[in-house]
């Protein structure tokens, strides 16, 4: 709403300063956007180490990768539009960085820069920017580049170099605890996978400190994961293989640094609850019905999707509001 002065000249009204209006109740926080995005950058750094002690300079590249073409890209994507460049939110960091978590450590570099910018040219700027897309940057390419160039994305190599298949592959195959690597290595992320998602020791220092700046709430990942272990047990995986199926793959990170991203996952507490149930659920059908040993990216998009759907019933009741 904009404020409102006469012209003691004229008989009409003219604009004066424009006013922001809001019910009820205000809330003044120090907070902003590059504060919390500076805050997703530090959680992330051990992933990021982590990805270069086991994969190698390969790593680096692909990150620094990554994020520069995002950054390019958005900075170019706004520029084109004539909108204010927004660069220095770090935003565009973010999206490079989790991008290149999603990447097998042996994808070529152009991968990243086409990734990148789809991610910024069109999930984030089409849609009008940070705040206005509807799902999640870096999964939507994630999506694209699997679409696009399977055999690449499907190509993993271990920390050795040498190409191999991933526990959730070798668990997909219908292989036992015997076939797969010990619980400290998983855990660690001495395994085959993308950059960032075999270290969940790495991923949960990250998380923590996430949570403790309460840059996330609890209650998607809690539940995210919670319902995917009980889904899982549900469909028949044997009980001792559902560790090695939250510590495979890319649950943790989704999670922790994907799921709970403030623009495409609902608002209310309640809201993040459906949402965290969702993912969880299609997680695990997608990774025991469905063709491919994954899912998390998947249902994080089918639930960004449903977002608006579940706020809408999710609404809590208006302080004072008449039935």
């Amino acid at each position: 709403m904009e404020g409102k002065v006469k012209d003691p000249n004229r008989d009409k009204v003219v604009l004066d300063k424009p006013l922001t209006m809001s019910l009820a109740p205000h809330i003044r926080s120090c907070d902003t956007t590059r504060r919390l995005m500076l805050d997703v950058i530090i959680a992330m750094v051990p992933a990021i180490i982590g990805s270069v002690y086991f994969y190698g300079l390969q790593a680096l590249v692909l990150i620094l990768t990554s994020v520069a073409s995002a950054v390019v890209a958005e900075a170019l994507i706004q520029k084109l539009f004539k909108k204010d460049i927004q660069i220095g939110d770090l935003s565009a960091v973010v999206t490079g960085i989790l991008l290149a978590f999603n990447l097998p450590a042996n994808a070529p570099w152009w991968i990243a820069v086409f990734g990148s910018a789809f991610a910024i040219i069109i999930v984030k700027e089409f849609f009008g920017g940070i705040g206005s897309n509807f799902m999640n940057p870096a999964l939507a390419a994630r999506a694209a580049l699997v679409a696009s160039w399977p055999s690449i994305m499907a190509t993993y190599i271990n920390p050795d170099g040498i190409t191999s298949a991933t526990p959730l592959a070798v668990m997909k195959g219908g292989a036992g605890v015997e076939s797969l690597p010990s619980l400290t290595r998983m855990f660690i992320g001495d395994i085959g996978g993308s950059l960032g998602e075999t270290s969940a020791l790495l991923l949960l220092i990250g998380a923590a400190y996430l949570l403790i700046r309460q840059v996330i709430n609890w209650r998607i990942p809690v539940f995210y994961i919670g319902t995917t272990a009980i889904m899982l047990l549900l469909l028949g995986v044997s009980g001792d293989l559902i560790i090695y199926q939250i510590l495979g793959g890319g649950l943790i990170l989704g999670a922790f640094f994907m799921a709970t991203d403030y623009s495409t996952t609902p608002i209310t507490p309640l809201g993040k609850i459906v949402f965290a149930i969702g993912c969880g659920v299609l997680t695990a059908l997608i990774r025991v019905k469905g063709g491919m040993p994954e899912g998390v990216s998947y249902s994080i998009l089918l639930m960004n999707i449903m977002t608006p759907i579940i706020e809408r019933f999710t609404r809590p009741r208006v302080f004072g509001g008449a039935k």
